[in-house]
């Protein structure tokens, strides 16, 4: 196949279809990129804005005009310059007409145009009225001046200039986004007088690094006035690179215990805002929120207030939360793309972007003043003409009066040139005689010394520079603000876990001897009187709040978590927790805990081995939880036993046979997983079954009892008997007295 044009008979030319079709996607490609969606590095506008700048300029609807309809300014766009559609013409055109979508708005609008909360609710453009504003002059201000090239338009009969002569990078200023094909451009908004600044930093010192540059422009300036709170290092690396992400965080002040909210990040709607608090809200994932509401009005546009529950809630921690999970932190893309001064789209740094902008000022300026020097000498040479006429006005009216070709005479006569004798032929006799030498030769003095000044700067590029950074100057004097997005060094927000977020209310959850699992409102429940199974009764209970983690224990020493707020209500008989929970086959529940993180638990096998840990060590996220309790052969699990902060507690151990052990609780070492130590000596087993083991152990306080409990009769032992059982660590322990050589279980006084 080939790439040469074929012709049949007809004359049609015929080519191959991948041909055809390359070639018509690249033009596409090219069209979109460079006459849609991305902006110019000159004025920072793409077409679609720059004809409607220029049709408003072209209408005289200057800051200070009438407004007229803007149905008026589409229609003559699309007449005359951008022949699409009107509605995509118009959202242009009312995009840079909002103020809190552009940093510094270009057209003036009056009636609706839009709200921060909804900004397409605008009204059509029958009804809305516009004009430009201050701002557009730096745009508009020099294209009567030669500064620009101009082109035809689609259909040939008018002139539309191909980019408009900006005074200040616009690019930078308002920013831009656009998708083209295979390319998109995200460039943020940035301050006016900062901006200014740097330019004026690079025009003296040209060899400025981007580090150099961004101490005049620390980070971009949104409309809004939320606060940036990317790192000054990630902002560098931005400007380095041209690409990253940039993190705009509401702001929000407290008053009288409220958190009153009074700036929101660059196009979120505080409407939408409301709704995702009020979503988290109904959910009961809010629970220290009270209430919530919109007071925005003209007088505070943003005012959202939201009321803790009670001065006790950590304020700082909530907003994090709703950094995290809403609107009020943004994340904004970076992607400074655009089409550079020799026509070609390319990402660049701060530093290329003001240069480029620099050299096509620079040639804008020069454009301006060469075409002010050619109106001077032009009018100088008019002047020199129309003062020999003047000196020699009745030569000049007898050759007119005389002569039926009075033009070639007056040149031949007096050394004219054909735009000086058309010009003296021009003048009206009334308007020649009132001329005076004197003023004459006062407007040529005048403009020769522009004329010479004009020369002086052309001819010398600092005089140039010096010119271009006096109107720089000048400009962000009169044009510049204050920033409103300040940069603040701000930690990351984190999201509550779901147990903070959940609601606090007392809970008590029932584990029966099957595994079934329940969770009843309050903590004066009587878990043995529940319904239960047939063949299954009560186990063991917990109680805790809501927003807590239970914790359960198998009898091969594992331990799992569930949310309690998860667990199904007791008015029925629960679930399996084998259904949520995947433990060992075989494997039992035997016992439930919520106690809180730090709490210090005695974890031991009735093999005589045990150790401390703390509840948060029994914390597992995995369905097959943790291995915490190492079980020596044939040894069952004991139920944990909380550690009550208390001075100088002493553990009590018995075995079923009756010996008793007490020694002090910090003997014992703490551990987060493992078999233990040895709390008291268990007799090797005779034979195949186990004759001996550990029933019980308690913490008792210092001067505290313990009542030992054999079938029906119970034997208290006081602080001086207690202490005739104590002993080291490990040992064997003493014999109880008669009748308590089955022990059921030790109760603490």
């Amino acid at each position: 196949m080939t790439d040469t044009l074929i012709y049949n008979a007809e004359g049609l030319e015929r080519q191959p279809l991948a041909v055809f079709t390359e070639k018509a996607y690249l033009d596409y490609s090219m069209y979109v990129i460079l006459d849609r969606a991305l902006p110019y590095v000159g004025d920072g506008l793409k077409p679609v804005q720059r004809r409607i700048l220029y049709a408003m300029s072209e209408l005289g609807l200057s800051a200070a005009a009438k407004f007229k309809k803007s149905a008026r300014t589409v229609g003559d766009v699309l007449g005359k310059f951008h022949p699409h559609g009107d509605s995509a013409c118009y959202e242009a055109m009312v995009l840079m007409a909002q103020p809190f979508s552009y940093r510094y708005p270009l057209i003036d609008g009056q009636g609706n145009w839009g709200s921060p909360d909804n900004p397409k609710s605008f009204a059509a453009m029958r009804y809305t009225e516009s004009r430009l504003t201050p701002y557009a002059e730096l745009l508009l201000g020099e294209l009567d001046q030669g500064t620009v090239d101009w082109q035809p338009n689609f259909d040939g009969t008018l002139e539309e200039p191909k980019l408009l002569p900006a005074r200040l990078p616009n690019l930078l200023l308002n920013g831009a986004s656009g998708i083209a094909v295979g390319m998109a451009t995200d460039i943020p908004s940035h301050n006016l007088r900062e901006v200014a600044r740097a330019c004026i930093h690079l025009l003296d010192h040209p060899d400025a690094t981007v580090a150099d540059l961004t101490v005049h422009v620390p980070g971009p300036d949104f409309p809004t006035a939320g606060e940036i709170i990317t790192t000054p290092a990630e902002i560098l690396k931005i400007y380095e690179t041209g690409n990253g992400s940039l993190r705009q965080r509401a702001r929000y002040e407290v008053e009288q215990g409220d958190v009153i909210i009074t700036a929101l990040p660059y196009q979120v709607s505080g409407e939408r805002l409301m709704e995702q608090i009020a979503a988290q809200f109904n959910a009961k994932k809010l629970p220290m929120i009270e209430d919530f509401r919109d007071e925005s009005d003209h007088e505070f546009p943003t005012r959202l207030v939201i009321v803790p529950r009670s001065n006790r809630v950590d304020i700082e921690r909530l907003m994090s939360h709703l950094f995290a999970t809403t609107d009020l932190e943004r994340s904004y893309r970076v992607n400074l793309n655009l089409v550079a001064g020799n026509g070609r789209p390319r990402v660049m740094d701060l530093k290329e972007i003001l240069a480029e902008w620099l050299t096509f000022r620079t040639a804008t300026v020069r454009r301006r003043l060469e075409h002010r020097l050619g109106k001077v000498l032009d009018r100088l040479h008019l002047l020199e003409g129309l003062l020999i006429a003047y000196l020699n006005i009745d030569e000049v009216i007898r050759i007119i009066r005389t002569q039926d070709e009075p033009k070639p005479v007056l040149i031949e006569r007096f050394a004219l040139s054909d735009t000086q004798a058309e010009y003296v032929l021009n003048t009206r006799l009334r308007q020649l005689a009132r001329l005076e030498e004197m003023k004459i030769r006062g407007e040529q003095a005048e403009l020769a010394a522009e004329r010479d000044q004009l020369q002086g700067i052309l001819g010398d590029e600092s005089r140039l520079k010096h010119l271009i950074r006096d109107e720089i100057i000048a400009d962000a004097a009169k044009y510049g603000d204050a920033r409103r997005s300040p940069l603040v060094a701000r930690t990351a927000a984190a999201a509550l876990d779901e147990t903070e977020v959940s609601p606090s209310e007392p809970v008590t959850v029932v584990l029966s001897e099957k595994g079934w699992v329940r969770a009843a409102k309050g903590h004066e429940i009587d878990a043995v009187a529940l319904s239960y199974r047939s063949g299954d009764q009560f186990l063991t209970a917990a109680r805790l709040r809501s927003n807590q983690t239970a914790v359960f224990l198998d009898s091969t020493g594992r331990s799992y978590c569930l949310p309690a707020h998860t667990l199904p209500s007791a008015r029925g008989q629960g679930e399996p927790l084998t259904g949520r929970l995947d433990p060992p086959k075989g494997a039992s529940f035997v016992a439930v805990l919520g106690e809180p993180p730090q709490t210090r638990l005695l974890l031991a096998s009735d093999a005589g081995y045990g150790f401390i840990v703390r509840m948060e060590e029994l914390y597992a996220k995995p369905k097959g939880g943790k291995a915490v309790l190492t079980l020596p052969a044939g040894a069952r699990v004991l139920p944990p036993m909380p550690i009550p902060d208390l001075p100088n507690p002493r553990l009590a151990a018995v075995t079923n046979s009756g010996h008793l052990l007490v020694f002090p609780v910090s003997d014992l070492p703490e551990m987060p997983r493992g078999k233990g130590n040895k709390i008291i000596s268990i007799p090797a087993a005779k034979g195949a079954e186990r004759q001996d083991w550990l029933v019980a152990a308690a913490v008792v306080r210092e001067g505290g009892s313990l009542i030992i409990a054999s079938g029906k009769r119970t034997f208290t032992l006081k602080p001086a008997d207690l202490d005739l059982y104590q002993g080291e660590r490990g040992r064997r322990g003493k014999p109880l007295p008669r009748g308590f050589q089955r022990v059921d279980g030790l109760t603490v006084d």
